[in-house]
Order: C-alpha cells, then structure tokens, then sequence
C-alpha cells in the first residue's frame, strides 16, 4: 500500500468523490494513494482492473478522464479539477 504524509496541493475527482492529489502525480499515484485500485471493469466478466506496470505498457489503468475514454492513468499527469470514472466494459474512443 501507499502511504503518504504531508499536504496535497489540489483535487480531482473519482466517480464524484474528491480524491487529494498533488502537482507532479499521475492519476493513478493520485487514486492508489487514495486506496483507490480499481480504474475500469473488463468487458466480458466485469473483472476489476487497475493499475499494473505503471509505464503504459498494459492498458490496466484505463478510465474515462474529463470525458476522454480509455485513457491510462498511469500516464496522465493529475490537473486540479479533472473528473475520472470508472470505465465499465470496452469503450469506443469518443463515446
């Protein structure tokens, strides 16, 4: 697990729940240091996924971000306001 101390210096969202973050952060820094480990659903079962290699190489971390679908969030770096939700199943770019 995650553990930080010291202050965060803006927030995002998550599925509508503020989640601190700091300036420098990826999404996903952001979310795990949130205890937040899940980013999306698999779209035959509906298995949990999130972030995995943490380098963009596994697609694991993919979310919906200000709208955007399928975007790793291991490779987006953190922006005071952004919205993210859970991307659930396979998602088109662009609905």
């Amino acid at each position: 697990m995650l553990l930080r101390t010291g202050t965060s210096d803006l927030t995002i969202w998550f599925d509508s729940r503020p989640i601190p973050a700091r300036a420098g952060d990826s999404v996903a820094v952001a979310l795990l240091a949130a205890g937040i480990a899940t980013t999306r659903t698999t779209p035959v079962s509906g298995a949990p996924r999130g972030p995995f290699c943490m380098m963009g190489a596994c697609f694991d971390c993919l979310a919906v971000v200000d709208g955007r679908n399928n975007v790793q969030t291991c490779m987006t770096p953190v922006r005071d306001g952004m919205q993210i939700q859970t991307q659930h199943g396979a998602r088109a770019i662009g609905t």
